[in-house]
């Protein structure tokens, strides 16, 4: 398996299943618990590895949200709590949820050790959330660390994503509506929405473009190591509850 095929092979694993703990119940009500509204602990949770900046610069690595409503979101956050720990705190959903929901029949510890690799290794070159979640501390349970890592991986994708979009003249909205329309209301956008039925195959263009992004990553390990990946995530992706 090559770099690029595995990285498109890899592609649902990174992409859903960290997102099973950003969807998860029992996230937003930790989040309430702390003093969040809604969605409103996901922006701060997860922009909070940028530190404490300037809104638009959120806004700017989110890439597929609607900038006006990142900006409004994060302000109203900024009194909750310190943005180091809403991170810490958002980190802890994603350790729970992936010891509850992760599946058994898994080698996490040789699944991080590849994940790890590629992280290692990857550029973090237009893609902030990717450096900076990398950064974050991680834990020692193993199924926590591989999904940690897997979302590491995820905030690169997204970044390489963001990037093939742009640069295949799809803007970011038309990119939600082809993929995911139905999380336009969730990433902050209103009707009416333009048609998209006729930008299908740009936005196909702009996965293939993401899949040579994400390929140099995947270049830190061999043909087999990147098989081997591929199968441990989908694994896990498979049976996750």
């Amino acid at each position: 398996m090559n770099a690029e095929e595995a990285a498109g092979a890899n592609a649902n694993a990174v992409s859903y299943l960290p997102a099973g703990f950003m969807l998860d119940g029992a996230t937003y009500e930790r989040g309430g618990e702390l003093g969040f509204d809604g969605v409103d602990f996901y922006t701060a949770g997860r922009g909070g590895a940028l530190g404490d900046v300037d809104g638009m610069v959120v806004a700017a690595a989110f890439v597929f949200f609607n900038p006006a409503s990142v900006v409004e979101t994060w302000e109203r956050t900024r009194s909750v709590m310190a943005r180091t720990d809403a991170v810490a705190a958002f980190a802890g959903c994603l350790h729970a949820w992936a010891r509850d929901h992760l599946p058994d029949e898994v080698d996490y510890p040789r699944l991080s050790e590849l994940l790890g690799r590629v992280i290692a290794d990857a550029s973090p070159s237009g893609a902030p959330l990717f450096a900076a979640w990398r950064a974050v501390p991680e834990p020692d349970d193993p199924k926590a660390l591989a999904l940690q890592r897997l979302n590491v991986l995820r905030e690169l994708r997204g970044a390489a994503h963001g990037v093939s979009v742009l640069a295949c003249g799809l803007q970011p909205l038309e990119a939600v509506l082809i993929k995911t329309p139905f999380m336009a209301p969730v990433f902050g956008w209103a009707e009416p929405f333009p048609e998209v039925e006729s930008r299908h195959d740009v936005w196909e263009r702009a996965e293939a473009a993401t899949n040579v992004i994400m390929g140099r990553a995947y270049g830190a390990l061999d043909a087999g190591e990147r098989a081997e990946l591929v199968d441990l995530a989908r694994t896990a992706h498979k049976g996750a509850t």
